[in-house]
């Protein structure tokens, strides 16, 4: 069946039906990695976001559950160059159609990704809805400009809290939106890890029960986490160390009276090179984020640049004066990788255990 995404500045592109036969409205983001295709799936900072793959062959290893970073699929649709029929790895369970349709993600295959993916990086991120009739293209862009997306680390957050582990070291975790890979970054390294949902008052944070807290990743305007940004203005005020990453390096930088802005088509994929201001060192990383904290705006009597973008000079990281507090806005957990940047896990841990 064919399909068609239409883009709120009145572009078509169009392709045929894969996953769920469903109209949806998303904002349209794209994605460089090669591979991780589940893993992109699942992470909650998808939510809200229908993902470009910019790799032109998506699905040839298949998917096994155990690699997902959350306990569903969150991104809203799929947009693809070519499915391969066929996936080849002993350890797949599933081929990536069927995941789609089990899970009601509808998507595109045979679509030009490569046009697609340098119109986001000219006009910006853009909505766009994907649909079988577009017979009527100013109702569709009509009803893509009132679309808003919002509240969507209430949608993406735990529940209640819950305790993984028996490490030695106590770490409370501020679900934003967590992916699995930081819980098992920490496990590996002799934690304990309780999970908090993203509205926890700070109180029980600094009960004296933990050793560190980290403020996880998650979606959208880090300036819509009001309640979180005041909770976290409260453990900032703590001695409490701290490991912001994503948004939580966002909210952090919010709490202290930074500024942030949405990037014109943001930082998405494994390949994005960041340089430590303190060692000179530049990593390979996995980002994905909308949004950067502006430079201009840090308090340099707060905290001062510990890491910056190497392709566009954005703030990469923060060190917090006189707090044993540190912030970046790439993914150090990242999984399936690079795993460059695992050594902040270290960092923190060594400061908490200190």
């Amino acid at each position: 069946m064919k399909g068609y995404l239409v883009l709120e500045n009145g572009s078509v592109f169009s392709g045929e039906r894969i996953g769920a036969n469903v109209d949806t409205i998303c904002e349209v983001v794209f994605n460089t990695s090669m591979t991780g295709y589940l893993e992109i799936f699942t992470d909650p900072s998808y939510a809200g976001q229908g993902v470009v793959m910019t790799y032109p062959l998506i699905g040839n290893y298949g998917l096994t559950k155990e690699d997902q970073e959350s306990r569903k699929p969150w991104v809203e649709a799929v947009f693809v160059h070519e499915i391969a029929e066929m996936e080849s790895n002993f350890r797949s369970k599933m081929h990536i159609l069927k995941f789609l349709e089990e899970n009601g993600i509808p998507g595109l295959q045979g679509v030009n990704t490569r046009s697609l993916t340098k119109m986001l990086r000219t006009v910006g991120t853009m909505k766009g809805k994907i649909t079988n009739d577009i017979s009527n293209i100013d109702a569709i862009l009509e009803e893509i400009k009132n679309y808003e997306i919002s509240n969507l680390v209430e949608k993406v957050t735990s529940n209640e809290f819950y305790k993984i582990g028996n490490g030695k070291t106590k770490i409370a975790l501020l679900d934003f939106g967590a992916k699995q890979n930081i819980i098992n970054s920490l496990l590996h390294r002799d934690c304990e890890v309780t999970v908090f949902p993203q509205d926890t008052h700070y109180s029980k944070l600094l009960t004296g029960e933990f050793d560190g807290i980290v403020l996880s990743n998650g979606p959208g305007n880090p300036e819509d986490c009001t309640v979180a940004i005041e909770n976290i203005k409260k453990l900032y005020e703590s001695n409490m160390p701290i490991l912001g990453i994503c948004l939580g390096h966002q909210l952090m930088g919010l709490a202290t009276g930074a500024k942030t802005y949405k990037l014109k088509y943001g930082h998405r994929g494994p390949n994005h090179p960041v340089k430590d201001l303190n060692t000179g060192r530049v990593c390979i990383t996995s980002q994905n984020h909308g949004y950067a904290i502006k430079d201009d705006s840090i308090n340099p009597n707060v905290a001062e640049i510990s890491h910056i973008n190497i392709n566009d000079g954005t703030v990469e990281g923060l060190r917090y004066i006189g707090k044993n507090i540190m912030t970046v806005q790439y993914h150090p957990e990242a999984c399936p990788g690079p795993e460059d940047s695992s050594y902040l896990f270290d960092e923190f841990l060594e400061i908490v255990r200190k």
